[in-house]
């Protein structure tokens, strides 16, 4: 039999290799291949035996056709963090959930166990970070020491298996985190691609037998993506991530796969002394302060899953010394960003090509529907020209390369969320589903970026004029 060699894993994205090469061909990663010990092979190298049957356990086979009922919910008390999950936690199911350190995860999770704790229900967390004494440190400062959750500060596999069976059956157990988690049949150290993978496999194992709701908490790396192997996120049913600036107190949990909800659903927290505190209304939130009379600034009325939410949208554009001017993107993509300054330029009439570009989403919040292209295209030009867009107007539009503005969908919602914060107008594409009345706004439909752009370059000249007049009264 040949010697078993050692192999290399990326510890970014598990690819496994031979040798040692300080390149990553799969993901392009310098310097993250660890040497590993090779598992052994499986008896048979898995070949068919000679006579040409496999060895195996006949299983029965359902037939797709005959009943089935939706999966029952263990709702947890926070009601952002049931709407992200799709109603509540389903039994059995496993959920992964990832952020930058210090946003809040630990926090979240120690809200959502004394929440389901106090319903009477078994609630186990376990710590491969901080000591018991350190959790139940946080959970006084939190308020919530009163709560009955068992606590554990413990790192292999095996023993935490082995003691969750022990007792009455737990409605949720958290595991924080899954990068310090180790299996004594794994030969590799806790936090390498081969360990991740065999815990988590471990877990979700229990998870299935048991009935029990399993979270697991995850590190990321520098560009944002949980850290490990993407196996991992394959095997989970859920996986959340907890998004927010450093700089700003709210944070946002976003679904990105969920087996049983949809995966466009946000929860918008704040972060206080007490801990995260849920916002009910987040587009208050991130219109809060806003300068109402400064050129640059239009309001978009977005969607996030099914919940319409207002955000400012701030433009910046100025005259370039730069022989390439620079293009800064907060919130957007920049390839979005590219293409809504290429159809203004082309269509609209403007020169762009020597002034510096920024655009910003105030409040930190992450837009990726294209219904955000009028709100865009209306900044940038209300920057371009001085011109000060009307403070109580939404805009929502696609912009195709064409020029025109395309239809999005949910406009009623959209209306609606921006009548009830008391906003007067709308700016949005001619054509589309019927709305109605517009739940009593005046609606200004465009069906094409030029007269966008024709309608605030008319205002330019009575904006700077009393701009003027203003400093003039100063």
């Amino acid at each position: 039999m040949a010697k078993r060699g050692p192999t290399y894993v990326c510890q970014a994205c598990g690819a496994v290799y031979h040798r040692w090469q300080g390149k990553c061909d799969s993901c392009g990663t310098w310097s993250s291949l660890s040497e590993e010990a090779q598992a052994a092979p499986v008896p048979g190298g898995g070949r068919v035996p000679s006579g040409g049957r496999a060895r195996g356990r006949i299983f029965a086979l359902e037939s797709l056709k005959g009943e089935t009922q939706d999966a029952p919910r263990i709702v947890s008390g926070i009601g952002e963090l049931d709407r992200v999950t799709g109603g509540g936690f389903v039994p059995g199911s496993v959920l992964l959930i990832g952020g930058d350190p210090g946003i809040g995860k630990s926090t979240l999770l120690m809200q959502a166990c004394a929440a389901m704790a106090m319903t009477g229900r078994r609630v186990v967390y376990v710590s491969g970070e901080e000591s018991t004494s350190q959790v139940r440190l946080r959970a006084q400062r939190m308020g919530l020491a009163e709560a009955p959750v068992d606590l554990a500060a413990e790192t292999n596999i095996e023993d935490i298996i082995a003691t969750l069976g022990q007792g009455e059956r737990p409605a949720l157990v958290v595991i924080d985190s899954i990068q310090t988690m180790w299996s004594s049949e794994v030969e590799s150290a806790p936090g390498t691609v081969t360990q991740v993978r065999g815990s988590a496999q471990a877990l979700i194992r229990y998870a299935k037998t048991s009935g029990a709701c399993l979270i697991l908490v995850g590190h990321v790396t520098k560009d944002g993506q949980i850290a490990g192997p993407r196996v991992v996120e394959h095997m989970v049913d859920a996986v959340l991530s907890f998004e927010g600036e450093g700089t700003h107190s709210f944070r946002i949990l976003r679904g990105q796969k969920n087996r049983f909800g949809a995966t466009d659903e946000i929860g918008v927290f704040e972060m206080t002394g007490a801990g995260l505190s849920e916002v009910g209304n987040p587009s208050a939130l991130f219109l809060a302060g806003r300068d109402q009379d400064a050129p640059g600034a239009a309001v978009l009325a977005s969607i996030e899953g099914t919940r319409p939410v207002l955000v400012e949208i701030q433009a910046l554009v100025a005259p370039s010394a730069l022989g390439t001017p620079r293009r800064a993107v907060v919130g957007w993509e920049n390839s979005r960003l590219a293409m809504v300054l290429a159809v203004l330029e082309t269509h609209g009439g403007l020169k762009l090509g020597q002034h510096d570009v920024y655009l910003n989403v105030a409040g930190g919040l992450r837009v990726g529907e294209p219904a955000a292209d009028l709100a865009v295209a209306a900044a940038l030009v209300s920057s371009l020209t001085g011109a000060i867009l009307p403070s109580g107007a939404v805009h929502f539009g696609e912009i195709a390369l064409s020029g025109a503005i395309r239809p999005v969908s949910v406009a009623a919602a959209r209306l609606r969320e921006a009548a009830k914060l008391g906003f007067e107008s709308a700016v949005l594409p001619a054509a589309g589903a019927d709305i109605g009345d517009g739940n009593g706004l005046r609606l200004r439909r465009l069906s094409h970026v030029g007269e966008l752009v024709a309608e605030i370059a008319a205002s330019a000249p009575r904006a700077r004029s009393s701009q003027r007049a203003q400093q003039a009264d100063r």
